[in-house]
């Protein structure tokens, strides 16, 4: 099998550890709007229904369905740094969006009073890939009065800057949607065009994703390049990286076939224990080293003896010192 049938989704576990818990908000676009051949994704409210999902690694997951009915989607977001529009590996990526009928999760008041206080349908978050990109499997979301339909997503590049946007679809493939799927969106076809939409109505071009359907797997599918302030290729995490008291590399060889290693350097002696989790937050090996001293180290990883299969893992490096515990993580590539 080859690498690119493996470099499509990105997954993240423990950010949370790392992250501050003040607002993070994105940067205004520059002055001169495009560097490289990219554009910078313009910031969009993060309401009117946010949650903080930096707190809670359920929310680390692909399928984001729950209990929710609709039709099928699937969206891959592609994280491009602005810079050198190079892709940006190790970004973490949220998305979030309302249900069929309109609905977000976690609030109250909602289209006539409707509760949905202690829910999480529709909202994850991923890492990307060494490609930049991230996919999640959702429902096509309904609309609610006032907002045309769309996908709110934000995208954390470090610990003082966040690209927070939304995307929206072409309309006459969007209404296709509502049209030919009549019995899971009541609420009949959109009302509202992007430019009608005081969110849009500066200007949609950026954040405007294809939509199609894929007959093999019945399912609809949405496509957008993101590009955010930034580098690309391995600079994603530099600002969130714990460097006062370790260092996390990426693993080498990445992709790798049998075995990889992982590099860290520790500046306090530690116990670290390794975690692997794959895309939907499952741990699937566990690698602990007691009484590290200071200085570079290295984690081997053996694929064959941990049964880790063909795929994309999370790995991450939790380092216990006597001035507490942090956490890094990163995405690694098995292949065949």
């Amino acid at each position: 099998m080859k690498k690119r049938d493996f470099l499509k989704t990105g997954g993240l576990l423990g950010l949370a550890s790392v992250l501050p818990t003040g607002k993070l908000v994105a940067n205004e676009r520059d002055s001169d709007g495009d560097r490289g051949g990219c554009v910078l994704i313009p910031s969009e409210t993060a309401g009117p229904f946010p949650l903080d999902l930096t707190a809670n690694t359920f929310y680390f997951r692909q399928d984001v369905r729950e209990d929710r009915t609709g039709a099928p989607l699937r969206v891959r977001l592609r994280i491009l740094g602005l810079q050198n529009c190079e892709p940006m590996p190790n970004v973490r990526v949220n998305i979030w969006h309302c249900d069929a009928n309109g609905v977000y999760s976690g609030y109250t008041n909602q289209n006539g009073g409707v509760n949905s206080t202690g829910q999480t349908f529709l909202r994850g978050y991923q890492l990307a890939d060494a490609n930049g990109e991230v996919e999640f499997l959702t429902i096509f979301p309904g609309w609610y009065p006032g907002r045309v339909c769309h996908i709110h997503f934000q995208v954390y590049v470090s610990s003082n800057y966040a690209a927070i946007s939304q995307l929206t679809f072409p309309i006459d493939a969007k209404q296709a949607v509502y049209t030919e799927n009549p019995s899971l969106y009541t609420a009949g076809v959109d009302p509202l065009t992007p430019s009608q939409d005081g969110i849009f109505s500066d200007g949609y071009q950026y954040q405007l994703a294809t939509l199609t359907f894929n007959n093999d797997t019945q399912e609809y599918e949405t496509f957008l390049e993101v590009s955010v302030q930034g580098s690309g290729i391995a600079m994603g995490l530099q600002e969130l990286r714990n460097n006062e008291r370790f260092t996390l590399g990426q693993n080498r060889p990445n992709p790798f076939a049998d075995r990889t290693v992982v590099p860290l350097l520790l500046k306090q002696p530690a116990d670290v224990t390794l975690d692997v989790h794959d895309l939907s937050g499952r741990r699937v090996a566990r690698i602990e080293r007691k009484g590290l001293a200071v200085g570079e180290h290295t984690i081997a990883i053996d694929r064959n003896a941990l049964g880790l299969s063909s795929a994309n893992y999370a790995y991450q490096v939790e380092v216990r010192t006597a001035d507490g515990v942090f956490r890094d993580c990163r995405l690694m590539t098995a292949e065949c």
